[in-house]
């Protein structure tokens, strides 16, 4: 074998780059009259701009009929307007039921090159409020952290 392939096989062995870091999204119980569990979605970008990457997305998947779940993806106005609306729903590997109050893990993806971005994440909830949590993140990842007053609860980084 020649010295490149030694390297090559060391790459494979080794496994996937370790990933950027852990999310944990809290959804806080509400005392109201009337809960619906809200729909949920989470991105992340360049700080400086450029092209949103969305992570996850929570919402009603099991609805269907006249009025399915999709339809009101749109109510996640910021994570629709950087891009949820371009995506195909379900989408594969990023799209889910929605979450009963509690904490959520999600990784970060370990392709994300080094540099400063900013994690959002959004929630909307049907006769309730919207909001929007954004937390500046660094890769490699170094803890962050962020909090809603309504909707979400604490957003934090891990790093791993």
């Amino acid at each position: 074998m020649r010295p490149s392939s030694f390297a090559l096989i060391g790459t494979l062995i080794a496994g996937p780059a370790a990933a950027a870091g852990t999310v944990n999204i809290t959804i806080p119980r509400l005392s109201v009259a009337e809960y619906h569990r809200p729909y949920v979605a989470g991105w992340i970008e360049p700080a400086g701009g450029g092209t949103a990457r969305s992570l996850f997305v929570w919402y009603d998947v099991k609805k269907a009929g006249n009025e399915p779940g999709t339809k009101w993806l749109s109510d996640l106005r910021a994570w629709w307007r950087k891009g949820g609306r371009s995506l195909a729903m379900p989408a594969d590997g990023i799209s889910g039921a929605t979450r009963a109050p509690g904490t959520y893990s999600i990784t970060l993806p370990a392709d994300l090159k080094p540099g400063a971005y900013v994690l959002n994440v959004e929630a909307a909830r049907e006769t309730g409020g919207r909001e929007l949590v954004s937390v500046p993140v660094a890769v490699p990842a170094k803890a962050a952290s962020g909090a809603g007053k309504a909707e979400l609860g604490a957003v934090t980084l891990s790093a791993r």
